[in-house]
């Protein structure tokens, strides 16, 4: 098989274009069910918009909540890892049980006073992410009619 040098994936041409990144995937994944080449191929999003969705509002005694239920998983793991030095069986429940309660306990502090900190200059919890308004799948010159017409023949259309 011959290696052929990848070009840049701006430069490639659109063999499809979808609204969402999950149809461009789907379409990629059945170039790949096809034995298509699909490492001569990228998504490309386009127009792209930052979203913030909120949560809900955030409180001193949500975010110490929050701090306590990471605390505790930080916790957990440390007394997991220290119970991997403990001499008897019996050892490794009260590491992994004092581990969880004090990270519990310093996770509800550090997250009580990282929000206190804040002066309620961010009152509210959010989850970011980016969006395109559309994903283009594009492919290598050489093979780009080849993926177009493998989509267009069996059933997936733009838009």
């Amino acid at each position: 098989m011959t290696q052929h040098p990848p070009t840049a994936p701006l430069d490639r041409p659109v063999v499809g274009s979808y609204p969402t990144y999950e149809g461009a995937q789907r379409a990629v994944d059945f170039l790949s069910d096809s034995k298509f080449p699909v490492e001569r191929t990228a998504i490309i999003g386009s127009d792209l918009r930052m979203v913030e969705t909120v949560l809900g509002r955030l409180t001193r005694g949500r975010a110490a909540l929050a701090g306590a239920g990471s605390g505790a998983w930080f916790g957990l793991l440390i007394g997991l890892l220290l119970s991997l030095f403990a001499a008897g069986n019996h050892h490794v429940l009260v590491l992994m049980i004092s581990g969880l309660f004090y990270g519990a306990i310093f996770g509800a502090l550090f997250g009580f006073a990282g929000h206190a900190f804040t002066g309620g200059r961010r009152d509210f919890a959010s989850r970011s992410q980016i969006v395109a308004a559309r994903y283009d799948v594009v492919a290598e010159t050489e093979v780009a009619e080849e993926a177009k017409s493998l989509l267009i023949k069996l059933g997936w259309r733009e838009g």
